[in-house]
């Protein structure tokens, strides 16, 4: 177990062996509550920032550009069918 110091600052260095085996790096935000041990570390964000226009090609959809009023409609419609309601044939 290694032993570390806090500093006058308030400031306490992680091990790099720690630090290594979560893939901690510089920079990273974590909420610190406390626990009845101690305090606990989460890190903030598990996954990168990105913007909408980085990702939204990976929805496939290639037609027209649908308003709420169509996905609204869409939604009407499909809460109709028999499907929905769990009767479907079940030939298919």
């Amino acid at each position: 177990m290694d032993t570390i110091r806090l500093s006058s600052k308030g400031q306490l260095v992680l091990p790099k062996p720690v630090r290594d085996s979560f893939g901690w790096t510089q920079g990273m935000e974590f909420s610190v509550e406390p626990s009845k041990d101690g305090v606990l570390l989460r890190p903030l964000r598990c996954f990168e920032v990105t913007q909408l226009r980085d990702v939204v090609g990976c929805t496939g959809y290639s037609g027209r550009r649908m308003t709420t009023a169509d996905m609204d409609n869409a939604i009407r419609k499909g809460m109709r069918s028999p499907r929905a309601h769990g009767r479907h044939d079940s030939r298919r």
